[in-house]
Protein backbone atom coordinates (compact mmCIF):
# COMPACT_ATOMS: atom_id res chain seq x y z
CA UNK A 1 0.00 0.00 0.00
CA UNK A 2 1.11 3.39 -1.24
CA UNK A 3 -0.10 5.44 1.96
CA UNK A 4 -2.05 8.56 1.79
CA UNK A 5 -0.97 11.32 -0.53
CA UNK A 6 2.36 9.65 -0.63
CA UNK A 7 3.26 10.04 2.93
CA UNK A 8 3.61 6.16 3.40
CA UNK A 9 1.11 5.97 5.92
CA UNK A 10 -1.48 3.13 5.46
CA UNK A 11 -5.44 4.66 5.14
CA UNK A 12 -6.02 2.67 7.73
CA UNK A 13 -3.82 4.38 10.49
CA UNK A 14 -4.35 7.55 8.66
CA UNK A 15 -8.10 6.82 9.72
CA UNK A 16 -7.49 5.27 13.17
CA UNK A 17 -5.92 8.68 14.04
CA UNK A 18 -8.29 11.19 12.50
CA UNK A 19 -11.42 9.43 14.86
CA UNK A 20 -9.61 8.97 17.76
CA UNK A 21 -7.90 12.97 17.68
CA UNK A 22 -11.55 14.28 16.86
CA UNK A 23 -13.27 11.67 19.53
CA UNK A 24 -10.80 13.09 22.30
CA UNK A 25 -11.33 16.69 21.09
CA UNK A 26 -15.00 16.26 21.91
CA UNK A 27 -14.63 14.31 24.89
CA UNK A 28 -12.79 17.21 26.19
CA UNK A 29 -15.83 19.94 25.12
CA UNK A 30 -18.02 17.36 26.56
CA UNK A 31 -16.41 17.08 30.09
CA UNK A 32 -16.18 20.34 30.75
CA UNK A 33 -19.69 21.20 29.76
CA UNK A 34 -20.37 18.23 31.94
CA UNK A 35 -18.45 19.85 34.65
CA UNK A 36 -21.51 22.51 34.94
CA UNK A 37 -24.15 19.82 36.56
CA UNK A 38 -21.97 18.44 38.84
CA UNK A 39 -23.10 18.84 42.26
CA UNK A 40 -20.21 19.78 43.83
CA UNK A 41 -16.98 21.99 43.65
CA UNK A 42 -14.81 18.39 44.14
CA UNK A 43 -16.89 17.43 41.27
CA UNK A 44 -15.99 19.89 38.81
CA UNK A 45 -13.02 19.91 39.71
CA UNK A 46 -12.63 16.17 39.01
CA UNK A 47 -14.26 16.04 35.29
CA UNK A 48 -11.86 19.44 34.67
CA UNK A 49 -8.82 17.75 35.18
CA UNK A 50 -10.22 14.31 32.83
CA UNK A 51 -11.30 17.51 30.47
CA UNK A 52 -7.81 18.88 30.68
CA UNK A 53 -6.37 15.05 29.91
CA UNK A 54 -8.59 14.79 26.89
CA UNK A 55 -7.61 17.78 25.73
CA UNK A 56 -3.70 16.63 25.83
CA UNK A 57 -4.76 13.28 24.29
CA UNK A 58 -5.85 15.80 21.28
CA UNK A 59 -2.66 17.52 20.70
CA UNK A 60 -0.65 14.57 21.18
CA UNK A 61 -2.63 13.13 18.25
CA UNK A 62 -2.50 15.80 16.03
CA UNK A 63 0.73 16.86 16.53
CA UNK A 64 1.62 13.21 15.71
CA UNK A 65 -0.48 13.14 12.63
CA UNK A 66 1.46 16.73 11.15
CA UNK A 67 4.73 14.57 12.15
CA UNK A 68 3.53 12.23 9.78
CA UNK A 69 3.45 14.64 6.90
CA UNK A 70 -1.11 14.73 7.45
CA UNK A 71 -3.05 17.30 7.63
CA UNK A 72 -4.70 17.02 11.23
CA UNK A 73 -7.89 18.47 9.97
CA UNK A 74 -8.56 16.31 6.66
CA UNK A 75 -7.81 13.19 8.82
CA UNK A 76 -10.61 14.30 11.40
CA UNK A 77 -12.93 15.74 8.71
CA UNK A 78 -14.41 12.00 7.76
CA UNK A 79 -15.65 11.85 11.38
CA UNK A 80 -16.56 14.99 12.22
CA UNK A 81 -20.27 14.44 11.19
CA UNK A 82 -20.87 10.99 12.56
CA UNK A 83 -19.60 11.37 15.81
CA UNK A 84 -21.17 15.16 16.15
CA UNK A 85 -24.65 13.23 15.50
CA UNK A 86 -24.21 10.57 17.98
CA UNK A 87 -23.52 13.10 20.48
CA UNK A 88 -26.23 15.36 19.42
CA UNK A 89 -28.49 12.28 19.85
CA UNK A 90 -27.33 10.79 23.15
CA UNK A 91 -27.12 14.53 24.80
CA UNK A 92 -27.37 13.67 28.67
CA UNK A 93 -30.12 15.31 30.81
CA UNK A 94 -28.32 15.42 34.17
CA UNK A 95 -25.05 14.83 35.59
CA UNK A 96 -25.33 10.83 36.46
CA UNK A 97 -26.44 10.45 32.82
CA UNK A 98 -23.50 11.96 31.87
CA UNK A 99 -21.03 10.29 34.00
CA UNK A 100 -22.61 6.61 32.24
CA UNK A 101 -22.11 8.08 28.55
CA UNK A 102 -18.31 8.92 29.58
CA UNK A 103 -18.05 5.56 31.01
CA UNK A 104 -20.03 3.11 29.10
CA UNK A 105 -20.47 4.91 25.79
CA UNK A 106 -16.92 5.91 25.64
CA UNK A 107 -15.69 2.48 27.25
CA UNK A 108 -17.16 0.54 24.44
CA UNK A 109 -15.49 2.48 21.83
CA UNK A 110 -11.90 2.76 23.44
CA UNK A 111 -12.21 -1.40 23.93
CA UNK A 112 -12.69 -1.21 19.76
CA UNK A 113 -9.66 1.13 18.53
CA UNK A 114 -7.66 -0.59 21.43
CA UNK A 115 -8.39 -3.92 19.09
CA UNK A 116 -7.68 -2.23 15.90
CA UNK A 117 -4.33 -0.38 17.37
CA UNK A 118 -3.12 -3.97 17.82
CA UNK A 119 -2.68 -4.67 13.98
CA UNK A 120 -0.90 -0.99 13.44
CA UNK A 121 2.45 -1.89 12.24
CA UNK A 122 4.22 1.23 13.10
CA UNK A 123 5.43 0.95 16.85
CA UNK A 124 5.47 4.42 17.82
CA UNK A 125 1.70 5.02 16.37
CA UNK A 126 0.64 1.76 18.37
CA UNK A 127 2.20 3.09 21.03
CA UNK A 128 0.61 6.64 21.08
CA UNK A 129 -2.94 5.27 20.57
CA UNK A 130 -2.71 3.00 23.40
CA UNK A 131 -1.36 5.81 25.32
CA UNK A 132 -4.32 8.10 25.03
CA UNK A 133 -7.20 5.13 24.87
CA UNK A 134 -5.55 4.98 28.83
CA UNK A 135 -8.19 5.45 30.91
CA UNK A 136 -7.74 9.12 32.83
CA UNK A 137 -9.84 8.46 35.84
CA UNK A 138 -13.40 8.70 34.66
CA UNK A 139 -14.26 4.60 34.70
CA UNK A 140 -13.48 4.60 39.09
CA UNK A 141 -15.36 8.46 39.67
CA UNK A 142 -18.03 7.34 37.00
CA UNK A 143 -18.61 3.85 39.31
CA UNK A 144 -18.12 5.24 42.55
CA UNK A 145 -20.34 8.29 41.71
CA UNK A 146 -23.15 6.44 39.98
CA UNK A 147 -23.23 3.79 42.87
CA UNK A 148 -23.77 6.31 45.08
CA UNK A 149 -26.50 7.76 43.61
CA UNK A 150 -28.37 4.48 43.68
CA UNK A 151 -27.48 3.58 46.92
CA UNK A 152 -29.47 6.98 47.70
CA UNK A 153 -32.21 6.45 45.10
CA UNK A 154 -32.18 2.53 44.44
CA UNK A 155 -35.52 3.29 41.84
CA UNK A 156 -32.86 5.40 39.94
CA UNK A 157 -30.89 2.19 38.78
CA UNK A 158 -33.89 1.05 35.96
CA UNK A 159 -33.83 4.48 34.30
CA UNK A 160 -29.98 4.45 34.51
CA UNK A 161 -29.83 1.04 32.69
CA UNK A 162 -32.28 2.09 29.78
CA UNK A 163 -30.27 4.90 28.99
CA UNK A 164 -27.19 2.97 29.05
CA UNK A 165 -28.55 0.47 26.68
CA UNK A 166 -29.68 3.08 24.57
CA UNK A 167 -25.82 4.47 24.12
CA UNK A 168 -24.66 1.57 23.59
CA UNK A 169 -27.47 1.08 20.60
CA UNK A 170 -26.89 4.21 19.28
CA UNK A 171 -22.49 4.19 19.47
CA UNK A 172 -23.10 0.64 17.16
CA UNK A 173 -25.30 2.25 14.74
CA UNK A 174 -22.60 5.09 14.52
CA UNK A 175 -20.01 2.88 14.15
CA UNK A 176 -21.95 0.78 11.39
CA UNK A 177 -22.48 3.86 9.54
CA UNK A 178 -18.14 4.58 9.70
CA UNK A 179 -17.43 1.11 9.04
CA UNK A 180 -19.73 1.62 5.70
CA UNK A 181 -18.08 4.93 4.87
CA UNK A 182 -14.41 4.39 5.67
CA UNK A 183 -13.51 0.39 5.21
CA UNK A 184 -9.97 0.92 5.71
CA UNK A 185 -10.54 0.20 9.20
CA UNK A 186 -12.62 -2.78 8.93
CA UNK A 187 -10.44 -4.15 6.71
CA UNK A 188 -7.33 -3.42 8.67
CA UNK A 189 -9.46 -5.76 11.53
CA UNK A 190 -10.55 -8.04 9.65
CA UNK A 191 -6.74 -8.85 8.16
CA UNK A 192 -5.53 -9.18 11.64
CA UNK A 193 -7.86 -11.06 13.15
CA UNK A 194 -7.35 -13.53 10.07
CA UNK A 195 -10.88 -14.76 9.80
CA UNK A 196 -14.41 -14.73 10.89
CA UNK A 197 -14.10 -16.53 13.94
CA UNK A 198 -11.09 -14.08 14.66
CA UNK A 199 -14.42 -11.32 14.43
CA UNK A 200 -16.52 -13.18 16.65
CA UNK A 201 -14.29 -13.54 19.85
CA UNK A 202 -13.34 -9.74 19.40
CA UNK A 203 -17.22 -9.14 19.63
CA UNK A 204 -17.15 -11.46 22.53
CA UNK A 205 -14.57 -9.69 23.80
CA UNK A 206 -16.25 -6.12 23.49
CA UNK A 207 -19.72 -7.80 24.88
CA UNK A 208 -17.95 -9.37 27.96
CA UNK A 209 -16.51 -5.68 28.90
CA UNK A 210 -19.63 -3.75 28.27
CA UNK A 211 -21.30 -6.16 30.79
CA UNK A 212 -18.65 -5.53 33.23
CA UNK A 213 -19.17 -2.07 32.89
CA UNK A 214 -22.83 -2.55 33.92
CA UNK A 215 -22.20 -4.58 36.76
CA UNK A 216 -19.65 -2.66 38.48
CA UNK A 217 -22.27 0.23 37.49
CA UNK A 218 -24.84 -2.06 39.48
CA UNK A 219 -26.56 -1.85 36.61
CA UNK A 220 -28.23 -4.48 34.49
CA UNK A 221 -27.24 -4.77 30.77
Amino acid sequence: MDGVGGTGVDPATVDLLGVLAYGELTAFERLASDARLAPTIADKAALATMAAAEFAHFTQLRDHLAKLGLDPEEAMAPFVRPLDEFHDTTDPSDWLEGLIKAYVGDGLATDFYREVAAFVKDEDTRGLVLHVLADTGQADFAVSRVREAIDDDPAMAGRLALWARRLVGEALLQAQRVAVERDALTELLVGGSGDLAGIARLLTRLTDNHTARMQALGLQS
